[in-house]
């Protein structure tokens, strides 16, 4: 299992790398790993608010169909529309294969993520 440092974790295995006052949003390699091999990625609309552990999308792999949940609140300024074409490269590179990119509403949120240590040791206890 992968996990990057640098980035913030939440608890249901999505990643958050800040830029400035942006943020890129993606799964962990923790997370594709236990969908298996995924068929479809359904993209939030840009100009979204959204906040945190809200939904924001969902994930279908050949096993499962999951719920993809805000790490923060923000405003979405851009998706990775390369995944509507290719949704397994969330499999082959899910710290490259971000999901959206957004404006962060409140930096203060990330506060409350795992840095990749803490997110080591959650992933190590649910296995």
């Amino acid at each position: 299992m992968k996990i990057v440092s640098g980035l913030y974790y939440t608890k249901d295995h999505e990643w958050v790398k800040v830029e400035g006052k942006e943020a890129l949003v993606g799964i962990t390699d923790f997370a594709q790993h236990a969908l298996g091999s995924i068929v479809y990625v359904e993209l939030p609309e840009v100009d979204e608010e959204v906040e945190g552990e809200e939904s924001f999308g969902t994930i279908e792999s050949v096993k499962a169909a999951s719920d993809m949940l805000m790490p923060v609140t923000g405003t979405i300024i851009e998706v990775n529309e390369e995944l509507e074409n290719d949704p397994s490269l969330v499999n082959t590179a899910p710290y490259e294969s971000w999901i959206m990119k957004i404006s962060l509403s409140n930096p203060a949120d990330l506060d409350e993520l795992m840095n990749a240590e803490e997110y080591e040791a959650f992933c190590n206890e649910e296995a």
